[in-house]
């Protein structure tokens, strides 16, 4: 199994879509929410992924077709 952390940053009508619980489903990945912060028609969330190295690329790269801007995420995404 492997772990990466993410942010997902949408705008506009992206926020209103159900990117993670896709991710979720219909890639054997699990999700975990550390921070998000959504607002109106804008907003970004860190999430742990994990699964095995394949699934977590193929997920990334659809929720990148989706318009959906992924950044890697390193450290402790709780602390400050």
């Amino acid at each position: 199994m492997t772990e990466r952390r993410v942010k997902f940053t949408f705008d506009g009508d992206q926020v209103k879509e159900p990117v993670i619980y896709r991710l979720g489903k219909d890639f054997p990945i699990i999700t975990n929410i550390r921070r998000a912060q959504v607002e109106g028609e804008s907003g970004w969330v860190v999430l742990e992924l994990e699964g095995d190295l394949q699934s977590i690329n193929e997920g990334l790269d659809w929720v990148r077709e989706q318009g959906v801007e992924v950044t890697p995420v390193d450290g402790d995404v709780l602390a400050g």
